[in-house]
């Protein structure tokens, strides 16, 4: 049998994977999509010998038939399950080794979890340097906006229509 610290290190890294995402997860048992996030960060997936469906076989072979979810011991167990087809050249007991050395002390990465995508689209459309005609116009130098004074057409409050041309002249005698 391993020594204890590897056992704790597997321990913690389950219970990290167990409770990745659920907010309801007591850490004590894993479930499939987990389980399959455990297999993919911590490499034991490798497209060639282990994918994804193998991953999958193997969580619905050692966990209890009417379960949804499998405890540390069968995660264990599949751990041992999927080792020999991991690491083809190595004796069982190496395998073994390796495989849980491949998960100890890991913990859920969180790549490309929802992070605000700027694409060059939006940097395009929101760069004022690229602005022309009356747009341009409304940004000064380093970008910002003017506000109002950054418009052409202010609105004059005189009582005349805009184009007008003998503005002032209502009340004027001739």
């Amino acid at each position: 049998m391993a020594e204890s610290t590897d056992v704790d290190q597997l321990l913690e890294a389950f219970k990290k994977f167990a409770i990745h995402g659920d907010t309801k997860a007591t850490g004590k048992e894993l479930n499939g999509k987990n389980w399959a996030k455990l297999c993919k960060d911590c490499k034991i997936i490798d497209g060639k010998n282990v994918t994804g469906t193998d991953v999958d076989i193997v969580f619905s072979k050692v966990k209890q038939k009417t379960s949804r979810v499998i405890t540390f011991d069968e995660f264990h167990r599949a751990l041992e399950e999927l080792a020999p087809k991991r690491f083809k050249g190595q004796s069982k007991e190496e395998a073994e080794q390796s495989i849980f050395k491949l998960v100890e002390g890991k913990e859920p990465t969180n790549v490309g979890v929802t992070k605000v995508a700027k694409t060059g689209a939006v940097d395009r459309l929101t760069d004022t340097s690229r602005y022309t005609g009356s747009h341009r116009e409304r940004f000064d130098e380093s970008g910002k906006g003017k506000g109002r004074e950054g418009r052409e057409e202010l609105v004059e409050n005189t009582g005349y229509v805009g184009a007008y041309k003998n503005a002032g002249t209502l009340n004027r005698t001739h």
